[in-house]
């Protein structure tokens, strides 16, 4: 029962995760915060794994690393969009609009 409720919390994060990532799609800004809690969803996932196989955290610092990462990258690209464009809407982008 415990171990269901291990693996039930970390799958429903990532569920409500995506659900805020698929109806937040007016600004940027809050599209990358809801990917950011997809990905920590994740890290909760790959740490309870790694606990339950009683294996190295390796590489979950690894999986750390790289979403440390590509949130900066994610935070750069807002910015140097908001420099460009004035905002963050996603209707004001040139380039989306077919």
């Amino acid at each position: 029962m415990l171990m269901l409720i291990y693996w039930l919390i970390p799958l429903v994060l990532f569920i409500m995760g995506l659900l805020t990532f698929v109806s937040n799609r007016k600004h940027l800004l809050s599209m990358l915060l809801s990917l950011e809690f997809i990905v920590l969803s994740l890290f909760l996932m790959v740490f309870i794994y790694l606990d339950f196989m009683s294996n190295e955290m390796y590489f979950s610092m690894m999986f750390l690393v790289f979403s440390v990462c590509e949130g900066a990258l994610g935070l750069s690209m807002l910015v140097s969009i908001i420099r460009s464009h004035g905002n963050d809407y996603f209707i004001s982008f040139n380039i989306l609009l077919c």
